[in-house]
């Protein structure tokens, strides 16, 4: 039987079973290795984060384009908007930690102590409406 899945739409499902893949490489990481791949991942320019937000815009003006045609309702499309907006924020509230995860990432010199970590700061669950 042939596969009639356009290349595009296999390529997003390859695309989610990698993101699966690093999940699970990312459990088992030791803590340099694991930091590398967060912010790799967080990356504000080449990261998975910054791309799938523009994937998501993307898909929102295809929506615009298509609720102004009424094709699509235009629910759709500003859900779209909000969700690439919402991805937009987190990607700038997890911008500012880059440095401190690549910073963990960097092999320590030879002969150094491990620095004991300080105690973070009360969590806050932040949302953006």
């Amino acid at each position: 039987m042939t596969d009639t899945t356009p290349g595009p739409v296999r390529l997003a499902g390859d695309i989610a079973r990698r993101i699966d893949q690093l999940a699970e490489q990312l459990l088992q990481a030791p803590p340099p290795l694991a930091a590398q791949i967060i912010a790799t991942v967080l990356d504000p320019e080449n990261g998975v984060l910054s791309r799938v937000t523009t994937l998501v815009a993307t898909g929102s003006h295809f929506a615009k384009n298509h609720a102004e045609n009424g094709l699509l309702p235009p629910e759709v499309w500003l859900a779209l908007g909000r969700a690439a907006n919402e991805l937009h924020d987190i990607g700038l509230d997890l911008d500012e930690h880059t440095d401190t995860l690549r910073e963990l990432a960097r092999p320590a010199p030879p002969g150094a102590t491990p620095s004991v970590a300080k105690p973070a700061s009360p969590l806050i669950a932040r949302r953006h409406r």
